[in-house]
């Protein structure tokens, strides 16, 4: 383990810390169980969470590559750990919405569970100390964060990712209320392209039991409903990534000061 700690650790986000990649242009992108809320101002530690995100990440990044949907994931390395291509991260955070839920029934005064007249795609800014707040295409240009053509990328890349997940929860009984992706340009010998980044896990989409409604997400944790775990574990026994009684390490959430 020593060669590991000896890595040169190249960010540290609220789930998921960057390391220097074996090979140039590669990382190392390490989950963590730490569960955040409202840009960390709730913060707690759920032990397990990192390694079920890590699979539930792998898993759908792996089909995205097999669509021909591109991404920076390259593969799995162990129970925290993935290898991925290094990329220029656009600083937005681009969300889908199929469903009313969230900031969208606060903000427009729609009931949450209300279907939309079609998919929604909104563009917030990558700013923990502004509380991420939501721009139009306008402020994207205007700040030079992405060029136009850069967003319809990014706009058709979601609406892929939407066509692909909705598909996929849906055939193990789990509505896609809405999601988040990041992107980021992958520069290779000359040229660039925008790929999917970050994660995609029950940490960036909300996501209903198609019969119950129950919530299988990370909203467990934002409003206080308790048995995080157990819903992620849910989620990743449905895709087939967990066996019934495999275990995750876990006792439970623990609090952090």
């Amino acid at each position: 383990m020593k060669a590991m700690n000896r890595r040169r650790r190249i960010y540290e986000g609220k789930a998921k810390i960057l390391y220097e990649g074996p090979e140039p242009g590669t990382l190392i992108q390490h989950f963590k169980d730490d569960a955040t809320a409202f840009n960390k101002k709730k913060h707690e530690i759920v032990d397990g969470k990192g390694v079920l995100n890590n699979r539930i990440s792998e898993y759908i990044f792996n089909h995205l590559n097999a669509i021909g949907i591109p991404t920076h994931f390259i593969k799995r390395l162990n129970m925290r750990e993935q290898l991925i291509r290094e990329v220029e991260i656009i600083p937005l955070e681009i969300v889908v919405r199929n469903v009313a839920a969230g900031s969208l029934s606060t903000r427009l005064g729609i009931d949450e569970g209300t279907p939309l007249p079609r998919s929604i795609i909104e563009f917030y800014y990558k700013k923990d100390e502004l509380d991420d707040p939501m721009v139009s295409e306008e402020h994207i240009t205007a700040f030079g964060w992405a060029s136009p053509q850069e967003i319809d990328d990014m706009m058709s890349l979601a609406i892929r990712v939407n066509d692909f997940l909705s598909g996929l929860f849906v055939s193990v009984g789990i509505r896609l209320i809405d999601f988040k992706i990041e992107c980021g340009r992958l520069y290779e010998n000359d040229m660039m392209r925008i790929v999917v980044a970050d994660e995609i896990s029950p940490d960036s989409c909300r996501l209903w039991d198609v019969e119950s409604d129950e919530k299988l997400d990370k909203d467990r944790f934002r409003r206080d409903m308790g048995g995080l775990l157990e819903a992620y574990q849910d989620v990743a026994r449905r895709l087939g990534i967990l066996n019934e009684n495999e275990p995750v390490a876990g006792t439970g959430p623990v609090l952090v000061k």
